[in-house]
């Protein structure tokens, strides 16, 4: 499967989009109304893409979307409820693409890897997570 949905009780946990997706066009994966949004763009040679500027709009943020994109190596994703439950691990490998949304995350380098994460800030360090 090209794009994934990690699913526990109705609320969409995790979507994982696989290093060998395409589409042409624009399409996006995220709900509307989720802080975070997730899409993938294909465009041909000459596309051209009117420059924009965005508009000022204020936002309230309740939970930290992570967005990690792995450049190198396989990352073994633990995924929990609220509760601290374990629910299910999802592999991801090389150019795969993981928009953590809901619930807790942990995670297993299988091998070296290197990732990219984008998330909503400002961090707040110890005040934005509990560990378990």
């Amino acid at each position: 499967m090209l794009v994934e949905r990690v699913i526990h009780n109705n609320q969409i946990y995790a979507i994982i989009i696989r290093s060998n997706y395409s589409k042409d066009g624009v399409e996006f994966f995220t709900p509307d109304d989720f802080s975070q949004q997730l899409a993938f763009m294909k465009h041909p040679k000459g596309k051209v893409i009117q420059p924009h500027l965005h508009n000022v709009v204020t936002r309230e943020v309740h939970y930290t979307k992570e967005v990690l994109v792995i450049r190198k190596g396989t990352l073994q994703v633990d995924f929990y409820d609220d509760n601290k439950n374990y629910i299910e691990s999802r592999k991801l490998g090389s150019g795969d693409i993981i928009l953590l949304a809901f619930g807790g995350h942990g995670f297993k380098c299988l091998d070296d890897v290197e990732m990219i994460e984008v998330k909503q800030g400002p961090y707040l360090g110890d005040a934005d997570k509990v560990r378990f």
